[in-house]
């Protein structure tokens, strides 16, 4: 579902903020990418969505390149930045129906979608007031729910936890389950490494822009904790 092949990213002399990157999600994956900050997490996946251009290597979902086709790439995409930059101006519901506009979601579909996870993430009762007035948790659950609206086939989430309570949290994890089980991929990136750990059926570990372990989580941790695997790995 998503392929990096090769993929480098350059702010400017030599160093590289992604170097050679390569990595293959699957459908039904949950692929966790870990790393600390300044790795080089945020600059691949801004690469994946279409936000960062790229120069080397190639970035591929469900067969299209980012590069070339991006609109079938978006059609099918769901992106959930570390701090959603959203349209205050509007109210929740507003935002979500224009979100629902954009990927031409029917009346029925979109009311059923909304009603189910406004009621999971329990914002129902704030969808008519404007965003401005939303804290950062509930700001964070509407962009969730926005990425849900159109059934991706592939999401990519940069610290989707970050700013969740614990029950937001928890509805969270149990909605990639679903998600995956009916074959959508996951790919996001974390510091919580226990999160990563029981979630994930996949792990990429990125030092420095590079990719130094990759693979199942039963392949890097080979009966250790991931946190374990994640510190030799830094070795």
């Amino acid at each position: 579902m998503l392929k990096i092949n090769n993929y480098s990213k350059s702010y400017g002399g030599d160093k590289k903020a992604a170097d050679n990157v390569t990595l293959h999600v699957e459908s039904g994956d949950i692929y966790g990418f870990i790393g600390h900050n300044g790795a080089g997490k945020s600059t691949t996946i801004r690469a994946v969505v279409g936000v960062l251009d790229f120069t080397e290597g190639e970035i591929l979902i469900d067969g299209h390149s980012v590069k070339t086709e991006p609109m079938e790439c978006k059609k099918v995409t769901a992106y959930i930045p570390d701090n959603p930059d959203l349209y205050e101006n509007l109210t929740g519901i507003q935002y979500l129906n224009f979100i629902a506009d954009v990927f031409d979601i029917s009346e029925k579909e979109r009311k059923e979608r909304i009603a189910k996870y406004a009621g999971t993430f329990e914002i129902t009762d704030s969808l008519g007031d404007l965003i401005s007035s939303y804290s950062h948790g509930m700001k964070q659950k509407l962009a969730i729910i926005s990425a849900l609206i159109h059934e991706p086939k592939l999401m990519v989430l940069d610290e989707p936890f970050v700013g969740l309570d614990p029950k937001a949290t928890f509805a969270l994890k149990e909605i990639m389950h679903e998600m995956c089980a009916k074959g959508t991929a996951i790919f996001f990136s974390t510091h919580v490494l226990d999160v990563a750990e029981k979630l994930c059926n996949k792990v990429a570990i990125i030092k420095k822009g590079r990719i130094i372990a990759s693979g199942t989580m039963e392949e890097l941790t080979e009966g250790h904790s991931l946190e374990e695997a994640f510190l030799e790995a830094e070795k």
